[in-house]
């Protein structure tokens, strides 16, 4: 039977972890009650022991029997709650005596007393954090739903106009169902700007008809328009009213519009000039109704949350009490959790009803009262374990290994590996050997992540907003690594499978890179997330991955595969400029989604961190530089662009991305909450990160008198290096992420909703 403390350390959330009854040091002092407990037994012993006899056994047999009547009997105790009411057990039938048996046992049992009023002291203190987390939460939830249900009937309302409208124009032929809504070019008050809309009459009879039939549906739902009750006008004869439809800038056409739109704010003083405007349409419309949809899910998710804190914490409060009652012999359980049950984490039902009314209102307007349906949203069913995965990694290891060793067996007898040895068969084996196995390394480096993840509890698919249902897992990523190599002589297969649009070989997730890959490489125009800036990363540590990609491809398309030239690529003036272009893209991508942070959230540490990629960029530029031209003035190019660019991402490393090097932590030069347990193995990390960014110092040095084939060996080994340095860094930089969300007791996602109220100045 698993130990409860196991079973809350699996089931908690780990964001809230701090906000749980501490139940581990609740234990602790359970145990040094019964340690204090049998030392004053023993002391008891020791008073009356005359040596061993053969009355002993009969004297234990009596002793046990008149314990048990005296703790049949039942005297009375008393233990305090927070709120200072005593709660009672027993019949309190002669307190006098009570009082004459505590002062003669006094100095004998004073240590147990201690410790029982120090266990009811912490007791009371987890009491009283658990119900004041909880209030908060419940207190947050229902005002986030209170606005979600708000926006909800907003959206129905202009569903409703929509359709009437669209009836109405179909019976006159006049439009194509839109609303005369009028879009101001601003951009800038809203974080997630696509378009600020105001309602506008263009002076029409049935223009102002149907902007009065927007205003009124609106009204309802308590939107304060500005002069809305008595319709006053502007100068040119327009009604005052605040109503802006904020849709996320997360696609290029969007923030290219937003740009466009503030661009115009600044050109023209007068944004509100007359014109014909533009329209909102059932797209934008549509738009809003999937944001409200995606802010009832993670509402609903939340509520969960809050329902199994509570559910976990009485279990909780549960299991200690009677630990007490055990080792004590005590009946304190009993009174105590009455107190508990009354408390306002367990006597509360308003996230259960509000639970129920957000279901009831998803399935009703989402999925068409099909409960079913609504639940495949709400409460998605993980993904269940298959065996099968786990035998086909150790089928396709024990694959690879054969053939590799196949391989390397017949090219030793064959003699391609000596120095006589023709370079060609190198030079065009060598990148597409390389280039799968780089990627095979770092699949496999991500899959020791996702172990490693998934034992430390860090909630990766929270950080990285995947979906629990298609998010890879540690056994599968392991699958994709042992089954591309493989196949690795099947190349192009790998990329047909890579789009193939049908459900096998996990499409959700081949999908989810394809579209993460989009939004690298058009950064500046897509809202950066956690998971599109993880990935580029991810990139500028498989530039050399990149250059063999441009070498094969190079190989092959120029024809070089048919006359076995393969000098035809390097020789060609294009073929080096990309290789600047190629080595450049990662960082630029990277520093571009740096820029669009900083226009976004206006924080100067994007600024910082985008010059650490600027700084790589340039380093990158001088050694490939100095790889064609070997002089004295660009190996001091090299070392000052290379210096001055692993100290800044070394600074980065440490102290952005993984938070450690605080002189004031509690754990000295780290930080103060660690996941792993020991501290060592931060240290290591540090020194072993710190080798790992100063391999380029190879690249300087430049070995002589070294064979094609060794010098391709110790290309591909420092690219390995650098892999494995990323995979490395992965863990602690989702670590540091982790905690910064447990620091903040952010659990759920806040959606960004498209209505929201403005002050108007007409």
């Amino acid at each position: 039977m698993v130990k409860f403390s196991k079973e809350l350390e699996a089931q908690l959330i780990p964001e809230w972890k701090d906000a749980f009854v501490n139940y581990w040091q609740l234990k602790k002092h359970v145990k040094k009650i019964k340690l204090s407990r049998k030392l004053n037994l023993h002391s008891q012993d020791s008073h009356t022991d005359f040596g061993f006899t053969i009355f002993d056994p009969i004297r234990a047999a009596v002793k046990q029997i008149s314990s048990g009547i005296c703790n049949a009997a039942g005297k009375p105790e008393t233990i305090q709650v927070s709120s200072g009411t005593p709660i009672a057990k027993g019949q309190d039938e002669n307190e006098e005596e009570e009082e004459e048996e505590k002062e003669v046992h006094d100095d004998q049992l004073s240590s147990e007393e201690d410790e029982v009023k120090a266990f009811f002291e912490d007791l009371d203190e987890e009491l009283k954090k658990v119900n004041q987390f909880y209030k908060t939460k419940e207190s947050e939830f229902l005002e986030r739903g209170e606005i979600l249900t708000k926006q909800l009937q907003i959206l129905l309302d202009l569903k409703q106009v929509l359709v009437d409208r669209r009836k109405k124009s179909q019976m006159s032929k006049v439009g194509a169902g839109v609303l005369p809504w009028s879009r101001s070019p601003s951009g800038r008050n809203s974080d997630y700007s696509d378009s600020s809309t105001e309602c506008f009459s263009s002076g029409s009879p049935r223009e102002t008809s149907q902007t009065d039939d927007v205003i009124a549906a609106l009204e309802k739902n308590g939107i304060n328009f500005i002069g809305s009750a008595t319709r006053s006008k502007t100068k040119k004869g327009k009604p005052k009213m605040a109503m802006r439809v904020d849709i996320p800038a997360i696609a290029p056409a969007r923030s290219i519009s937003a740009v466009t739109a503030m661009l115009w704010e600044d050109l023209v003083n007068n944004p509100k000039k007359e014109g014909h405007g533009e329209f909102i349409n059932r797209k934008k419309i549509q738009c809003a109704e999937k944001m409200i949809r995606g802010a009832f899910v993670e509402l609903y998710r939340g509520l969960g949350l809050v329902k199994t804190y509570s559910s976990l914490n009485m279990v909780a409060f549960v299991k200690i009490l009677k630990k007490f009652d055990k080792v004590s012999h005590q009946q304190a359980s009993a009174g105590y959790l009455y107190a508990v049950k009354r408390s306002h984490f367990i006597s509360s039902d308003k996230v259960v009803r509000l639970m129920d009314e957000m279901e009831s209102l998803f399935t009703k307007h989402f999925a068409n009262d099909d409960r079913k349906k609504a639940m495949k949203f709400l409460r998605p069913q993980q993904r269940k374990e298959s065996h099968m995965v786990t035998f086909l990694v150790g089928l396709f290891t024990g694959s690879f290994v054969t053939l590799f060793s196949v391989y390397s067996i017949l090219a030793n007898m064959c003699g391609m590996f000596t120095p006589r040895a023709d370079a060609a068969y190198m030079e065009t084996v060598y990148p597409i050997f390389s280039m799968f196995a780089l990627l095979s390394l770092h699949l496999f480096m991500y899959g020791c992540n996702l172990f490693m993840w998934k034992g430390t509890r860090i909630n990766r698919n929270f950080i990285f907003e995947f979906q629990p249902t298609t998010a890879l897992k540690y056994r599968d990523a392991f699958l994709i690594c042992t089954c591309l190599m493989t196949t690795v002589v099947g190349a192009m297969c790998s990329l047909t499978l890579l789009i193939c649009p049908l459900n096998i070989f996990y499409r959700s997730t081949r999908y989810c890179f394809i579209r993460v890959i989009r939004n690298i490489v058009c950064s500046p125009f897509y809202k950066v997330l956690m998971v599109d800036f993880f990935m580029a990363d991810q990139l500028t540590s498989q530039i050399p991955l990149l250059r063999h990609l441009e070498s094969s491809a190079c190989y092959f398309f120029s024809g070089s595969f048919g006359t076995h030239r393969y000098e035809t690529c390097k020789s060609g003036k294009l073929y080096r400029e990309l290789a600047y272009v190629i080595s450049f893209a990662p960082y630029y991508w990277r520093a571009m989604q740096c820029a669009r942070r900083w226009f976004d959230e206006c924080d100067p540490n994007h600024l910082a961190n985008l010059g650490k990629y600027v700084s790589a960029l340039v380093a990158a530029g001088a050694r490939i530089t100095y790889a064609r031209q070997p002089t004295t003035f660009w190996m001091i190019i090299v070392l000052v662009t290379s210096l001055v660019a692993t100290v800044y991402q070394l600074y980065w490393d440490f102290v952005k991305d993984w938070g450690l090097l605080n002189p004031r932590s509690k754990n000295p030069w780290l930080r103060d909450n660690l996941i792993m347990k020991k501290k060592s193995i931060y240290y290591m990390s540090i020194a072993l990160n710190f080798v790992l960014r100063v391999a380029w110092v190879e690249t300087v040095i430049r070995f002589k008198h070294v064979g094609v084939v060794e010098l391709r060996l110790l290309e591909f080994f420092l690219a390995s290096l650098e892999v494995i340095r990323r995979g490395h860094w992965n863990f602690y930089r989702l670590e540091n992420e982790h905690l910064n969300n447990v620091g903040k007791y952010r659990a759920v996602k806040t959606v960004p909703l498209p209505f929201h109220e403005t002050d108007s100045d007409g």
